[in-house]
């Protein structure tokens, strides 16, 4: 009697929370005031977009002085890049810095939900929309400029991991010395310059000054979108590999740094992010 009494008074009172739960409430929530939010969608949705262009031209005109550059790899992996960067880093910053100010994050710490499943639950619209824009991106690219199947799809996968990862916690910590959102603006720019110009994707590295290209290389961002690059089209500018075996040799320094500068991101996002505005 007692365990049936037990049993019904679970069910009354409803499905049991659980991390994934909680996880997909906190991403519902956050879509509904992404869709609500006009100049956050802009920036997400048509922004990397209307940069293609642009990068189109700046790549051609680099392969008349570059007769080696592949301009058609180069196009997709600098808009795949693009996009992570300001879907991800700059609207994620954005959203961390509102919910803050709004005191969202600080009442939702005194409920079940864990700091981490905060974090990632705010993230979860952002990196939908990112992953869904990327697949977009690949397929329009690879049809249009009629590229080959990936090389080695797994090694996309881990570098799209890296990316994603390092991207939310380097927004966890550019939210600490942002504000307001109208300054986002302001302080994820040294982030998105660095991502664009050093991570090879408004300008390749091949094209660099070997010095340059090398310390360019160590940068937060270069590693993941290397390894994307290497996993589609079985090069990352530098050097070519040959086969899927291949391309996980080449790929060895690239998993090393990016898995450090994502060890870095988390560690800074853990020890500087603010939960509620400074007083």
């Amino acid at each position: 009697m007692t365990t049936a009494t037990a049993a019904s008074a679970v069910t009354a009172a409803g499905p049991q929370s659980t991390a994934v739960r909680r996880l997909l409430a906190l991403g519902r929530a956050e879509a509904t005031l992404l869709l609500r939010n006009r100049t956050a969608l802009f920036t997400a949705l048509l922004l990397p977009l209307l940069l293609v262009a642009g990068l189109h031209s700046l790549l051609t005109r680099q392969a008349e002085s570059n007769p080696g550059l592949d301009v058609d790899s180069a196009l997709v992996n600098g808009t795949v890049g693009m996009v992570l960067a300001f879907v991800v880093y700059y609207n994620l910053t954005g959203a961390y810095v509102a919910r803050r100010g709004e005191l969202v994050l600080k009442r939702l710490r005194t409920g079940e939900a864990r700091d981490i499943e905060i974090l990632a639950g705010t993230a979860v619209p952002s990196v939908a929309l990112a992953l869904m824009m990327c697949t977009v991106v690949g397929v329009v690219g690879a049809s249009a400029l009629k590229l080959s199947a990936p090389v080695n799809p797994l090694l996309m996968f881990a570098g799209l991991v890296l990316v994603i990862g390092t991207l939310m916690a380097l927004a966890a910590v550019s939210s600490a010395f942002t504000r307001t959102v109208e300054s986002a603006g302001i302080t994820t720019m040294p982030i998105l310059l660095l991502s664009q110009f050093g991570s090879g994707l408004l300008i390749p590295l091949e094209v660099m000054p070997d010095r340059m290209a090398d310390i360019c290389r160590l940068l937060p961002t270069t590693p993941a979108f290397q390894l994307i690059r290497l996993g589609w089209f079985g090069t990352d500018g530098s050097a070519a590999a040959t086969g899927f075996a291949g391309t996980w040799a080449t790929a060895a320094p690239h998993l090393v740094t990016g898995s450090i500068w994502l060890a870095l991101a988390a560690w800074g996002a853990v020890r500087y992010f603010r939960w509620e505005p400074r007083r």
